[in-house]
């Protein structure tokens, strides 16, 4: 691949946009994380939001959110969040 493509530096870096995540204990935490996931898979920082929720890309116990995130974003036609959220779901 080429290095163009790479984010070397990535690893240092701290989260570029705040994600608006509730607190961990909060009962909407994981849908938070869910969708802060998706919208960074958008933009190319997915390492930056696994840092920042603390879920990795793919996790299971996300995919019932990413689930409907996903039928909502047929709804929508949001074609790049459908694609990210089938990406997520694999």
């Amino acid at each position: 691949m080429s290095q163009a493509f790479l984010r070397d530096d990535a690893e240092g870096e701290m989260p570029r946009r705040n994600y608006d995540l509730p607190d961990r204990d909060d009962p909407g935490y994981e849908r938070a994380a869910a969708r802060a996931l998706l919208e960074a898979a958008r933009v190319n920082e997915t390492q930056l939001a696994e840092r920042a929720t603390g879920f990795y890309w793919g996790e299971p116990r996300l995919h019932a959110h990413v689930r409907e995130m996903l039928a909502e974003a047929e709804q929508a036609n949001d074609e790049r969040l459908e694609q990210v959220a089938r990406r997520f779901l694999r």
